[in-house]
């Protein structure tokens, strides 16, 4: 019979537990990372440059401010009915917007959104997405692009969060919440608004009308 000593089987024992702890958190860490859309490498260096503003007090000390509302779209908006100049939303939330009023340029930065997007989840913000923001009187060359889409719009501003009058261009991008209704669509349909007093069910904005 073959006698193991204590310092063998300290060894075995050991790498045994250093190997289901790789295991746990290899697991824990794909667990975590489950919700997070799948992006292309740009992409996903923007997000990691961006991954500091999980925390909500961070993106208030560089300038981004609540609009305080959940903005919840219930119900589809099909366009090109008849004479309808209304977006195309398909169902699904889009949150609390935290605006930086500084970063409004004629320019994108790939690196400095304009909209932070939060959802409430219990008594926290997590966040979910990112929005490029241009008003209509800063691109009078038409809508701007950046990650390789154009900007949506122009369209009426989304009240009550802004006045209507406020006709801009934007686009939506789900860096950190995966959403059924695609990567760049305004709205994510595994976004929840509770509710409560300050979630808003709103209708899609309508295009800023043709000059």
């Amino acid at each position: 019979m073959r006698v193991v000593s204590r310092e063998v089987l300290h060894r075995t024992l050991l790498a045994g537990v250093v190997c289901a702890v790789g295991l746990t958190a290899g697991r824990s860490a794909a667990q975590g990372t489950g919700a997070a859309p799948s992006l292309s490498a740009s992409l996903e260096y923007v997000r990691t440059v961006l991954n500091k503003y999980q925390d909500p007090m961070a993106a208030v000390r560089d300038g981004y401010l609540s609009t305080v509302a959940c903005i919840d779209y219930p119900t589809a908006h099909q366009e090109g009915m008849g004479h309808d100049t209304t977006m195309d939303y398909k169902p699904g939330g889009m949150g609390i917007h935290f605006l930086n009023l500084g970063a409004i340029a004629p320019t994108l930065d790939s690196l400095k959104p304009q909209v932070l997007i939060y959802e409430p989840v219990g008594d926290h913000l997590q966040l979910a997405g990112a929005e490029w923001f241009v008003p209509k009187q800063l691109a009078p060359q038409g809508p701007p692009t950046i990650f390789g889409q154009r900007l949506a719009g122009p369209m009426e501003g989304h009240e009550p969060i802004m006045p209507a009058q406020m006709y801009h261009y934007d686009l939506h991008v789900w860096l950190w919440k995966d959403n059924p209704n695609g990567l760049f669509s305004p709205t994510n349909s595994a976004l929840k608004c509770p509710d409560a007093p300050y979630t808003v069910r709103a209708t899609a904005p309508k295009m800023a009308p043709a000059q």
